[in-house]
């Protein structure tokens, strides 16, 4: 009884087996070749094919491209809604703060007018008097600093040119020249820069 041929990965010892194994092994290898692309194997010109795919790849390219501008002009979009919206929050919350006070600091101004129209009233006959107007004085200047510290500002425009929209005219004032604010009948006030209160006054003719 013949022994079995052995396997050929255990030939190699065989010059004329290994050979044969090979050619073997290249015959398999041509007809793979032919199986998955038939132009190899009739010697085909696949130039076309090439630059088909070659374009075909640009334009993927391209079109990868494309989106990733598209997305980077959203994210930027996206950012720059964020940081407006941010800002606006925070000038909505700082005019809040500054603003907060103005229906409290607009009720303080009468104290204020009650106590200057009791240092104009009262006269120091005895020394009495003197100390109780002083310490109205007193008073009255520990109020305008308190209301100065939260952005109140005095609008005394005596002297000045008339002007509507920190003024309001009640009556002409015939010392007064043109247009020029005469009697101051109640001083105004602003807080923040924002009219509080408008002087009420005379006004030149």
């Amino acid at each position: 009884m013949s022994e079995p041929t052995p396997n050929h990965e255990f030939a190699t010892d065989n010059p004329q087996a290994a050979q044969s194994n090979v050619e073997h092994d290249e015959t398999i290898l041509e007809q793979t070749i032919d199986e998955f692309d038939p132009a190899h194997n009739a010697g085909e010109d696949t130039t076309i094919d090439n630059e088909i795919d070659l374009q075909a790849y640009h334009a993927r390219i391209k079109a990868l491209e494309d989106e990733v501008k598209t997305a980077k002009e959203g994210q930027a979009r996206a950012n720059a809604d964020a940081y407006n919206a941010q800002k606006r929050m925070e000038q909505e919350t700082e005019k809040s703060r500054k603003f907060a006070l103005q229906k409290f600091a607009k009720e303080l101004l009468e104290v204020v007018d009650n106590l200057e129209r009791a240092i104009v009233s009262v006269h120091a006959d005895t020394d009495a008097d003197a100390a109780i107007i002083e310490g109205v004085k007193l008073t009255h200047k520990s109020f305008l600093n308190v209301l100065n510290k939260q952005g109140v500002e005095v609008v005394n425009p005596e002297g000045e040119k008339f002007n509507a929209d920190l003024h309001e005219a009640v009556g002409i004032d015939p010392e007064a020249a043109p247009d020029m604010v005469g009697e101051i009948l109640q001083k105004g006030y602003t807080l923040n820069g924002r009219l509080l209160r408008p002087a009420i006054v005379r006004v030149g003719q």
